[in-house]
């Protein structure tokens, strides 16, 4: 139950009291059951003290069970804790309090309160809930009950003040103040809980923008690792300091939002704080109190504009694109050629029976055991080589495949007509062009007498580059942008199918796949 929201509603408005035993009117309007028939005395024809609608018959008044229980919980559930009042009636032990009489000066229990609801005169006497500053209630001029409340002096007032000192002065019941106070208060409040969500909200900004930030880290590192090794030694110190540079910038962004996440939880926190002392205000029984603590609490709370505030989670490059700039010559023919990338699948009706394929048709690796395969025209039955579902016979087509983790493999293009069932030799009067690689770091083309390829890294994906009317096969490291073999003038009549051939498993260590991949430009 809220507190804010629904108080007022479980107030008595014959004693202005929370309900104790509540009744129902046939009106619909609910009182203290004792304050009820104190009101209406021994009379058989009554009213309701709230909308004044008559009863022909006294009604018959029960506890409402179900309000009761909804108000003993708001009452156990209440976060004012209300200092206890000891009665000034009790002569042994005192009792705890009911109400104070600002006529009388005391507080009385419910059993020394009882003349005040029975003998006429004291009837008339003004009773608010029990409170230990009881003179801070009574005008000390006048030793008249503090009713009112000047707007023009911001002071309490009893009846005799106004014709006084104060007399034209603008001036309201204390009640009608202090429920305006209470509603200035509630927008107060409502704006402190909205800094509070808007800084909550600023630190996820910030966790995220950290979060991004360091992706991107990531992300550049490892491009400006593969740019730098590119380039050799040439550029080695460059790409020290571009690390350097990321860690410090990665490092410097993760202090500012640890300030910047600290400065906020402070405010939250203080936020809270001026949140709780409103949400106890909003509901004091002590109206004195609350206009001295008044102005301070309007006041707008001491916090930063986090609007424009956030962690960059871009990433400077300039040392990268400095780099970049350098391999712009290397790169240019693999970016030209990239143009011309294929959408490279699989035929399994040529795969070799040791062969396993991927469901996409985009991996194959060698297995131990020959699956019974339907022996076609097309399929290659001596070595494991699967080709791919399209020829060429024209123009230019280009595709990559990640070799990674690999010890032993072949690539390249292979015309229609090879030989598929028995023994041949890989190269191109036998109509095929390719590389390969055995013992894990010996690479070799397979030009009549194989070419020896001399790299500097382990290459991790291959692109294959042909040009039919020109005869060119050229081979590229992706990674590196650099080139690695090229067949030149050779002669084509037949169609070219992509050609692969990953390698026996060899207990496992080559149990890598060949896998063809989307070629992505080089920029």
């Amino acid at each position: 139950i809220s507190i804010s929201s629904n108080y007022l509603i479980f107030l008595c408005s014959i004693c202005l009291d929370m309900f104790t035993d509540p009744v129902s009117t046939p009106c619909g309007h609910n009182f203290c059951m004792n304050c009820i028939k104190t009101c209406w005395g021994d009379s058989q024809q009554c009213n309701c003290p709230l909308c004044k609608e008559k009863f022909t018959k006294r009604p018959e008044l029960k506890v409402n069970t179900t309000l009761r229980e909804v108000v003993d919980h708001f009452k156990k559930k209440s976060v004012l804790d209300k200092p206890e009042v000891l009665c000034d009636g009790c002569a042994g032990e005192k009792q705890k309090a009911l109400k104070s009489c600002l006529d009388c000066g005391l507080t009385f229990c419910k059993i020394h309160l009882e003349p005040h609801y029975n003998v006429p005169k004291l009837k008339k006497h003004k009773l608010i809930n029990p409170v230990k500053n009881l003179d801070d209630y009574i005008c000390q001029e006048h030793e008249k009950p503090l009713e009112l409340f000047c707007r023009d002096d911001q002071m309490y007032l009893c009846k005799f003040c106004t014709v006084t000192d104060h007399k034209n002065h603008n001036t309201v019941p204390i009640e009608e103040e202090s429920e305006q106070m209470k509603t200035q208060l509630g927008r107060i409040q409502t704006e402190v809980q909205q800094m509070i969500q808007n800084r909550l909200k600023k630190i996820k900004e910030i966790e995220h923008s950290v979060e991004l930030r360091k992706r991107n880290t990531e992300n550049e590192i490892s491009d400006s690792v593969e740019v730098f090794t590119a380039l050799i030694h040439c550029i080695e110190r460059s790409q020290a300091e571009l690390l350097e540079v990321m860690v410090k910038k990665q490092k410097a962004a993760e202090r500012q939002a640890e300030e910047f996440i600290k400065d906020l939880e402070q405010e939250i926190t203080d936020l809270k704080r001026r949140d709780t002392e409103l949400e106890q205000l909003s509901h004091t029984e002590d109206p004195l109190h609350l206009l001295q603590i008044y102005p301070s609490l309007c006041r707008p709370p001491h916090t930063t504009n986090w609007t424009d505030i956030s962690v960059d989670a871009h990433l400077s490059v300039e040392t990268v694109r400095n780099a970049l700039s350098q391999l712009q010559k290397i790169s240019a023919e693999l970016k030209r050629i990239q143009q011309y990338a294929v959408d490279v699948t699989l035929d399994p009706d040529t795969a070799y029976p040791k062969l396993n394929l991927s469901d996409d048709g985009k991996q194959v690796s060698c297995g131990d055991k020959e699956q019974n395969l339907p022996d076609n025209q097309k399929r290659f039955t001596n070595y494991g080589i699967i080709l791919g579902k399209e020829g060429f016979c024209s123009g230019r087509f280009y595709y990559e495949v990640q070799v990674r983790e690999k010890t032993y493999w072949q690539l390249g293009v292979a015309r229609e007509s090879v030989n598929r069932k028995g023994e041949t030799t890989v190269n191109p009067q036998n109509g095929f062009w390719a590389v390969d690689l055995r013992n894990e770091n010996e690479y070799k083309a397979f030009a009549g007498p194989p070419v020896c390829l001399s790299l500097r890294e382990n290459l991790q994906k291959v692109g294959v580059f042909v040009d039919y009317e020109e005869g060119l096969v050229s081979f590229y490291d992706v990674d590196a942008r650099s080139h690695i073999y090229s067949f030149t003038g050779q002669s084509f009549t037949d169609k070219l199918y992509p050609y692969f051939c990953p390698g026996l498993n060899s207990g496992g260590k080559n149990s890598a796949p060949l896998i063809i991949s989307p070629v992505s430009n080089t920029d």
